[in-house]
This record gives C-alpha cells, structure tokens and sequence, in this order.
C-alpha cells in the first residue's frame, strides 16, 4: 500500500496483482484517447461497432456505456457466463444481446462489467488493435508503467497467487475475454501510484477531457462521500475535499485506490486475498 505525500509502504515488491475493477479506469482513459484524437465520439451509437444488436440498444452510446447509464447489468444478471472460462468474443457478445435492458439507455445507473468490455471492443476495432497491445502501447509504455499489463499472463514473472478468504488458492479469472476492459490488468503498487498521479496532472489526457474523465458524468447516490462516476472511476466529497476513487474484486483478488487532489493524497490497496475488506482503507484518510 502506498498513500500520497507522507508514503506509507507495507510492499515494497515488484509483485503483481490483478487490479480487478480498477481496470475500468485504463479502459476509459482509452476511450478517451480516442476521442480526443476524432476516432470516436461520446455521443455516437454502440450499434456503430458491433452488427446485430437488439432494437433496444440502438440508442446506447459510448458515453452510456462509460457511466454505467446503458441499462446493462453485471454479471449477476448473465448468470450463463463462466467468468472462468475463455469463450469466443463474438458468442459473448451474442449473449450480451440476449439479456433484456434494465432500464432504457440514460434513464437509470447501474454498474456494469459487461458495459465495460463492450468499451473494450470499441477501442480494439476503432484503432485496429488488440486491446491489450493498445494498452502497452499508448498508455503503459507512454507512462513508464513497466510492471503493468492486460489479459493473461503467460509465463510472466512476479504474479500474486489469489486465495479465497481462507487462504485457500483459487483458480484466476479469464482475463483475455470476458474480464476484457472490465478487470484485466495487472499491476504493482509502485506503478498504480504513478498512473494515479499521470491521471490527475494530465500527462496522458488533455483537457476537457481529464476533467470529463475525473468529475461527475452521472448521479449515483452511493452514499455520503460518493455522489456519482465520471468515467471509470467513482467521484464525490470526503470531509468537504473532492475526490475520485475505485473499488476492484476479482477471484482471489481485492484492489482499492483513492485520489485527494487538494491533499496530494493517494491510496493504492492491493491484495491476494478474499479475506481482504478494502473499506478498511477509508479511514486512512483524512
């Protein structure tokens, strides 16, 4: 764990762990890249992007997706996808289309993984890449982020086994499909710290679009200190400070990071185990 000006550090490893939902926030930042570059827009329709959608999501854009504004749901509501098993990208989209809307698009929040996977397709057919070799590329490379990757990890050096609360090992998540965009990277708490810091004094995004990525896109009322979700991460006030912050749980896996502009202050939680409550971090803070 690594916290703001005053560092407090309980790894000092290059051990790696899964970021779990964390990851969201790599996936907008890509989004975004994009946009700012006129290769996408916020406004324009996922239907654009994938052939065959219901009716209903016709009117889904990519900033829906981004807020959690769509109407999908997570994964409880498709409770036919193994989040363990790899499937073929194209039978999971069909089963993303199989699933009714929650709400019509803009008219609720609800969080959504799939939602962000969805983003991830966008982003690989938009640039005409792998996803996880846009990642390297224009956002790891570009920031120094020497530890961090996507997807699976191969015969990588330095990974975190995860273990159920019990301590028990536990088999990982499929990461190259269905944890796509959603919670896919891995990281070190060393290199989460400088991407918290490259997000907030804008060496990856430009204005408007850091700001747009880091305040308030959408209402959630998840209580006192959050009061919405900009893009990919959650954002509201604690004791009167703004902040923006995000939670992550994958098998095995907890992750929690945190940003106070206004302090310099900043959280990076990391863990190996279910056993782990990341809530525990917020009375760190000031």
């Amino acid at each position: 764990m690594r916290q703001g000006a005053d560092v407090i550090v309980d790894d000092t490893t290059q051990t790696r762990y899964q970021l779990a939902s964390v990851s969201k926030q790599f996936t907008a930042a890509a989004v975004l890249l994009l946009v700012e570059e006129g290769m996408l827009a916020l406004a324009e329709p996922v239907g654009r992007w994938f052939d065959g959608c219901p009716q209903e999501w016709q009117n889904i854009t990519l900033h829906q997706l981004l807020t959690h504004t769509a109407g999908l749901g997570h994964w409880d509501d498709y409770p036919m996808i193994d989040l363990a098993r790899r499937v073929d990208p194209g039978d999971l989209l069909k089963t993303f289309h199989c699933v009714p809307l929650k709400f019509p698009p803009g008219e609720g929040w609800c969080y959504s993984s799939p939602g962000y996977v969805l983003l991830a397709h966008v982003v690989e057919r938009a640039a005409d890449t792998p996803y996880r070799v846009f990642l390297a590329d224009r956002i790891f490379g570009r920031l120094g982020l020497t530890s961090t990757f996507a997807g699976s990890p191969g015969a990588r050096p330095d990974l975190a086994l995860g273990h159920d609360a019990e301590g028990r090992p536990i088999p990982t998540w499929e990461l190259d499909v269905v944890g796509m965009g959603a919670g896919d990277v891995w990281s070190t708490a060393k290199d989460v710290l400088t991407w918290l810091d490259a997000l907030e004094r804008g060496r990856l995004l430009s204005e408007p679009y850091r700001t747009l990525m880091l305040t308030e896109r959408a209402r959630t009322d998840n209580g006192p200190d959050i009061s919405g979700y900009g893009y990919g991460v959650f954002v509201g006030e604690l004791n009167g400070r703004r902040w923006w912050h995000h939670s992550g749980h994958n098998a095995g896996y907890k992750a929690y990071v945190g940003n106070i502009p206004e302090l310099g202050r900043r959280i990076v939680v990391l863990s190996n185990t279910e056993a782990t409550n990341a809530s525990t971090v917020e009375p760190l803070l000031p």
